[in-house]
């Protein structure tokens, strides 16, 4: 089991990826510093390997496939993955290993936003982009990251070893963010510096697609997490529709006793059973959910008591 790994998950940084290499093997000589190489054809692979890293394949395109494979096979007492463009500064990878190493946190995130982020980015709407998810994860998971989608930061063995990785590209980020949110990890956030990509380097990253999936991440991961709030926001719009229909309907049949719009009388109908249908399958939903949190738990502080004996 290794000490400290480095993690840089790689697409095509050439440019970049041997002085990101040998940035951290500075920062930290003890660390074993791991490139997965993600389909690259401008020889990322043979450049991070002559920098001294371990170099591994994985064919399954996008950032999630390559996370799901390092959190998979690398075992070590801390995880520190920041990206192979050169955008994140090794110095911080100390503070950031030591504060996971000390046991005060299971997640650290390196927080651009409030250092140099906005006056080094170069690409529009990306600002406005991470400060809405942030808004919106918050506002729904009841946290209080300061950013949602930064890909430099350092992890526990029980966060890796605990995530379900289920996105396949950038919105990777943000899955971490919101699990690390619902089971109540130890989170801390650590001020970084970002800086632009130097020129020949281009990112991967699409500013409309994958903001898209960004956020359709995040509406998946709140109805999976929070079924209960979710389902019954749905529930209550439709309940309001319906009554907004069927007020009307039934003045005028306390007036006059006649019902002339039985359409408006049965979509109404229609909608109200709906939206109590769909307030019991988020009771239900959640009923499983509180299930499966404690047996998550219980085999969690089973892990913990087994690996103290092994000690």
């Amino acid at each position: 089991m290794d000490k400290i790994a480095v993690l840089l998950p790689c697409y095509n940084e050439a440019a970049t990826i041997g002085k990101v290499v040998r940035d951290f093997a500075a920062a930290l000589p003890e660390a074993v510093i791991y490139v997965y190489d993600n389909n690259s054809t401008d020889g990322t692979a043979d450049i991070a390997r002559a920098a001294g890293a371990v170099v591994r394949p994985e064919p399954r395109q996008g950032k999630g496939n390559v996370i799901r494979a390092m959190f998979r096979d690398i075992d070590a007492d801390c995880y520190v993955m920041a990206d192979g463009d050169d955008t994140y500064p090794a110095k911080h990878a100390r503070q950031m290993a030591d504060l996971v190493l000390e046991g005060s946190a299971d997640m650290v995130v390196g927080d651009r936003l409030s250092s140099t982020y906005f006056s080094e980015n170069k690409r529009p709407f990306h600002g406005g982009g991470n400060l809405a998810v942030r808004k919106m994860v918050n506002l729904i998971f009841k946290g209080n990251l300061t950013d949602i989608m930064t890909g430099y930061r350092a992890f526990s063995p029980e966060f890796v070893k605990s995530f379900p990785v289920l996105s396949r590209g950038f919105e990777i980020e943000t899955e971490m963010s919101i699990h690390a949110l619902d089971t109540n990890m130890k989170i801390a956030s650590l001020p970084v510096d970002f800086r632009d990509r130097p020129a020949g380097s281009v990112s991967k990253l699409n500013t409309f697609s994958d903001g898209f999936k960004v956020i359709r991440t995040i509406f998946r991961l709140f109805r999976d997490y929070r079924p209960l709030s979710f389902f019954g926001l749905l529930s209550a719009l439709l309940a309001v529709v319906a009554v907004a229909l069927l007020v009307p309907v039934f003045a005028e049949y306390f007036a006059t006793g006649l019902v002339p719009r039985f359409p408006t009388l049965f979509f109404g109908c229609f909608l109200l059973l709906a939206a109590v249908c769909l307030l019991i399958g988020g009771l239900v939903l959640h009923t499983q959910r509180v299930h499966a949190r404690q047996q998550s738990e219980m085999l969690r502080n089973m892990a913990a008591m087994l690996l103290r004996r092994m000690e």
